[in-house]
């Protein structure tokens, strides 16, 4: 017993009986006297959806999950499955713009690797700012959200700016 003497065991025992609680009710206690956790709020950002049924694309409002800390530098997931019901998304992090200029904010493409495998639907928005000048054809939906920085720990808001870089990159995809 290392040093311990059987009669303080024993005696220890009856005060550890006397005074403390079972497991299950001091947590129970213990979430009651606490403050509830601190959720992180979703964080809403614009990107550019190209779909497949529409001439132009268009900014929609995407909400993104943090992951983590803020303080630890995870880009946030941004919630994009009813975009792309069909299979889960393919991404693709673009980092240079046009005439292979290093992207200040790199972009962020999400597409349906499903739709481009079968090559169908075509992306009618896609093809219109290529002017049905890309070496390959893209397929099914596409949304872009921008990177904060190239660290790419976070996501701002994508517009209309972000469209010539696009356009290069689809016109030169393979």
């Amino acid at each position: 017993m290392h040093g311990l003497l059987q009669t303080d065991v024993i005696m220890d025992w009856q005060r550890h009986r006397k005074e403390c609680v079972q497991a299950n009710a001091g947590a129970q206690y213990a979430l009651t006297n606490s403050p509830p956790p601190i959720q992180q709020q979703m964080v809403s950002v614009s990107a550019i959806f190209f779909t497949p049924e529409e001439e132009r694309s268009r900014i929609i409002t995407v909400q993104c999950r943090p992951q983590g800390a803020a303080s630890q530098g995870i880009c946030p997931f941004p919630l994009l499955q009813d975009y792309f019901p069909e299979s889960v998304p393919n991404t693709i992090i673009l980092t240079q713009g046009l005439n292979g200029e290093p992207l200040r904010f790199p972009l962020h493409i999400w597409y349906c690797p499903t739709a481009l495998q079968r090559a169908a639907p075509v992306n009618r928005a896609i093809y219109r700012i290529t002017s049905g000048a890309a070496a390959k054809q893209w397929c099914g939906p596409v949304i872009v959200l921008k990177f904060n920085g190239s660290r790419r720990q976070g996501y701002s808001d994508a517009g209309s700016n972000d469209l010539p870089a696009l356009s290069a990159y689809f016109l030169a995809y393979k």
